[in-house]
């Protein structure tokens, strides 16, 4: 066992020059201890470890002042809270270093031990310059205010129910006979008190059983978190040439790049001019009409053409046609990356007037949707193709979805979703149908849908709402929107109080039962662990009964566990024997 000492303050302008080598606890500890240590490395303390009084290990702490004290002010605290003895030491010479005490450590140590009493020596260094006949000259009368009278160490020791000692030098009979003595006759008290409360501990826990220690539950298992495809998805569909309804041509209809009407819509008013979107009188800008007759000219069909066919755009344009393929990649792209753009350009055009005259072309097309010059950067594209979401123009296929038909996109759906990609070729009847009932959703539930696959984003109301659609994104195979779901319903259910899960309405059990069905295993588990973590609430619930399988799971699982319950039951029964009653009294 060793005694903790905390030593604040020190002894400057207290000792004469001989004996400032050396300070209290130095010259104390070297003369009383057969093996001393002392440490400098600590930022704040100088920690001194020793032996005395035989074999009794002592540790000192010792901070000059407030300044290094609080320079670490945390871990400074909690060495205060370690100590058993704590010494404040000043000059009785040096006013500011008392006042610092008074000010700052007394306080201190009030508050960190205001339950209980801790010994506390109050040590008044030196000779005061003023001792001896008094004096009224103004030599002797500044000399006096500098010097600490014994009256205000006194009654600072009051305040903090301290000893007060003076020593008139650093000497055997001041700090080994005087200090010394007070110091060790400390040391046995806290020793003794020690011991007693140590040996009354050892006596209390041989009278009582210990209750039994509650663990924490089991980790809840950690749900998929997968990060967005949208951008690649869009760009996937310009790749793959899927669901083209617009094919840009030469002047001799040759082919070039087929494309996306939703798409090029969603970023320029230019292309909402060219398929009818607008018409010109809503146009106010006349630089746009100007700009789309300039560039390009949709070809007029032959009325036997077939209906579903694609538009075909004659690029009256050289260099713009000769640019086409990445212009469109930088469409596709979001319509921000301009620098990857112009580098393209140059790669291709090599001329830098040609470069500028398509990058001025690209410009118009772009600024044309109401952004800033200055940034050229539009909208998201998740949001500027938000806005064709529940939205009929430019639509090419409509869901019938009990009594409610839903406007649809089949690029957007192609490009968002693998089953309705496949839905939507050419060896299912889906792909010549415009109007596609579904059956098993309701329509909110395939709204929210849809919204996802334009937005990437979803909103739901409830955890209800979050259950329909993850059957739905389950149905359509879009893992992502899946996981969304998962994470919403175990995010909601998390932040349902203890007390409420009781007495709400949501029966967890069949959500549990659901995400199996619908082959949602990560909720599937989630939910496993959410019941048995809160096992005393949800068996006392009727939809406990429809647990089958399932119900070995939350036994083993269970919180508290089976051992904690026993063993708390036999704690309860010894708490209300005679036996313990007997063993308090």
């Amino acid at each position: 066992m060793s005694i903790q000492i905390v030593s604040l303050g020190n002894e400057d302008n207290g000792l004469s020059a001989e004996e400032r080598t050396s300070n209290v606890f130095s010259f104390y500890l070297g003369l009383r201890s057969n093996r001393l240590q002392v440490e400098k490395s600590h930022p704040v303390f100088r920690v001194y470890q020793a032996s005395v009084l035989g074999n009794v290990e002592i540790v000192v702490h010792e901070c000059p002042d407030w300044d290094t004290f609080a320079s670490d002010l945390q871990r400074s605290q909690a060495t205060i809270a370690e100590g058993d003895i704590f010494v404040l030491k000043f000059a009785v010479n040096n006013k500011s270093l008392f006042l610092e005490i008074k000010n700052n450590f007394a306080p201190l140590l009030k508050q960190i031990f205001s339950h209980q009493s801790v010994p506390v020596i109050i040590l008044a260094i030196g000779t005061r310059q003023s001792d001896g006949p008094s004096c009224t000259c103004p030599m002797c009368t500044s000399d006096t205010e500098v010097c600490v009278p014994a009256s205000e160490g006194i009654q600072l020791a009051k305040d903090l129910g301290a000893t007060y000692i003076e020593l008139h030098a650093l000497n055997v009979f001041y700090v080994v006979k005087y200090f010394g003595g007070l110091l060790e006759y400390f040391i046995l008290q806290t020793m003794s008190k020690t011991s007693a409360a140590a040996e009354r501990r050892k006596k209390n826990q041989a009278l009582k059983v210990k209750p039994p220690k509650l663990g924490p539950p089991e980790k809840m298992p950690v749900l998929k978190d997968e990060p967005s495809q949208y951008m690649s998805d869009i760009k996937n569909l310009l790749d793959q040439c899927q669901c083209v309804d617009v094919v840009f041509c030469t002047a001799d209809l040759n082919p070039i790049y087929g494309a996306h009407r939703v798409v090029l819509c969603s970023l320029s008013s230019i292309f909402m001019l060219l398929f009818g979107m607008v018409s010109n009188k809503d146009m106010y800008d006349p630089s746009t009409h100007k700009t789309v007759q300039s560039l390009f000219y949709v070809y007029q069909e032959p009325a036997v053409s077939t209906k579903n066919s694609p538009v075909r755009v004659i690029v009256k344009d050289d260099l713009f046609h000769k640019c086409l393929s990445d212009i469109l990649h930088f469409i596709y792209s979001g319509a921000f990356q301009w620098q990857l753009l112009e580098y393209h350009l140059n790669e291709k055009l090599k001329d830098a007037e040609e470069v500028a005259h398509v990058y001025t072309i690209v410009q118009r097309i772009i600024d044309k949707t109401g952004t800033s010059s200055h940034s050229m950067k539009p909208l998201p594209l998740w949001e500027s193709l938000g806005f064709f979401f529940n939205n009929t123009s430019l639509a090419d296929v409509i869901f019938q979805v009990q009594d409610t038909k839903i406007p649809a996109h089949r690029a957007m759906l192609v490009a968002r979703c693998e089953v309705m990609a496949a839905m939507f070729s050419g060896s299912y009847m889906e792909a010549n149908q415009v109007l596609i009932p579904v059956y098993g959703l309701s329509k909110d539930t395939f709204l929210d849908f849809l919204e996802y696959i334009y937005t990437d984003t979803f909103y739901p109301a409830s955890i209800l709402q979050a259950m329909s659609l993850l059957i739905c994104s389950e149905m359509y195979q879009v893992s992502r929107l899946q996981h969304i779901c998962e994470r919403y319903i175990s995010t909601q259910l998390q932040s349902v109080p203890s007390r409420e899960l009781g007495s709400t309405s949501l029966n967890v059990v069949s959500l549990l039962k659901k995400a199996k069905f619908h082959n949602s295993e990560s909720l599937y588990t989630w939910l496993l662990y959410f019941v048995a973590t809160h096992y005393l609430i949800f068996s006392q619930k009727q939809e406990f009964q429809d647990l089958s399988e399932e119900l070995d799971f939350v036994e083993r699982h269970k919180w508290p566990s089976s051992s904690y319950l026993t063993q708390l039951a036999e704690y309860r029964k010894y708490i209300n024997s005679p036996k313990h009653r007997c063993a308090v009294m």
